[in-house]
């Protein structure tokens, strides 16, 4: 008797044959896109010998900091493992925009570890609500802290986050390497010993996944704070604190942390700075009215 399962199931050899279209249709799409980047938009230098139409493979593999038979052999579709950490670097060296991103990690068959533009755990109504909070600032992270959504007084309480790449919109990253948030916290040190903290008591759930291990291994390699402080292996559990911020725009402003937990697990959470004072309540104000005025100037 056939069971279902064995109805089902994939048979080696059409396994086998998925693999080998999806090596192909990746080699393809890399040596497309390859061909059709400038060296000029890269910042490298055309040179008067320059025989092929975009990049050679000899200056992506530079670029991306792969092996050049590494990564010839992906033009050629051989049968290699790909981590995603290359991917990374491979979608960073050839300018890919986010569809082109997602396409190059599917034919991989790996996972994006990076946050997506959209998070589909942001609705309209958590948009709504993060507006309706001005001018408290709020924003909506994941517990990797990655900023997923920010209301326009939390995006210039701490620099400007509209200029900071999707990317790089982390506040691990942010706190470690952004010269702008980095000057904006009163207590640095302080701040950065306790998320590092608090991020490892969370990254003990997630330490297979591709995503954290990428974020510890920029961190530590980006910064030698961050290396210190994480070599001390504090860990901390999540709580509302008060905090001290320099704004540039309006000066010192006091707030309190709440974070408002948006599902039953600790995912998503909706972080808020409630003024701890009238003075820090009247500069906030003023933080948002800023803010609204260069979005009108940006829409005009």
């Amino acid at each position: 008797m056939t069971t279902m399962a064995q109805e089902t199931a994939v048979p080696p050899i059409a396994s086998a044959s998925l693999s080998a279209i999806r090596r192909h249709e990746l080699a393809a799409f890399l040596r497309h896109r390859r061909e059709h980047l400038t060296p000029e938009r890269v910042g490298l230098p055309r040179g008067r010998r320059r025989r092929t139409p975009g990049l050679r493979r000899e200056e992506i593999a530079q670029l991306s900091a792969v092996g050049v038979t590494w990564y010839t052999w992906l033009e050629q579709a051989r049968d290699i493992q790909v981590s995603v950490q290359v991917l990374d670097a491979l979608a960073r060296a050839l300018l890919l925009d986010q569809s082109e991103r997602s396409h190059l990690f599917q034919l991989a068959g790996a996972v994006d570890p990076t946050p997506a533009h959209a998070c589909p755990s942001i609705t309209p109504a958590i948009r709504q609500v993060l507006e309706q909070l001005e001018p408290v600032p709020a924003c909506v992270q994941n517990s990797r802290y990655d900023i997923l959504a920010y209301n326009r007084t939390y995006g210039l309480l701490l620099g400007d986050l509209d200029t900071v790449p999707p990317e790089d919109r982390n506040c691990m990253i942010l706190c470690y390497t952004n010269d702008d948030w980095r000057s904006s916290i009163i207590h640095l040190p302080e701040a950065q010993r306790l998320m590092a903290a608090r991020f490892r008591a969370t990254m003990a759930g997630h330490l297979a996944e591709p995503g954290w291990k990428m974020l510890l291994k920029r961190l530590r390699t980006e910064s030698p704070e961050f290396r210190e402080v994480w070599d001390r292996h504090e860990v901390i559990e999540h709580r509302g604190r008060r905090k001290e911020f320099m704004n540039r725009y309006v000066g010192h402003v006091s707030v309190d942390h709440t974070d408002l937990w948006l599902g039953p697990e600790a995912g998503p959470r909706m972080v808020t700075y409630a003024p701890a004072d009238e003075e820090s309540r009247r500069r906030l104000e003023r933080l948002h009215a800023i803010a609204l005025e260069r979005t009108r100037a940006a829409r005009a």
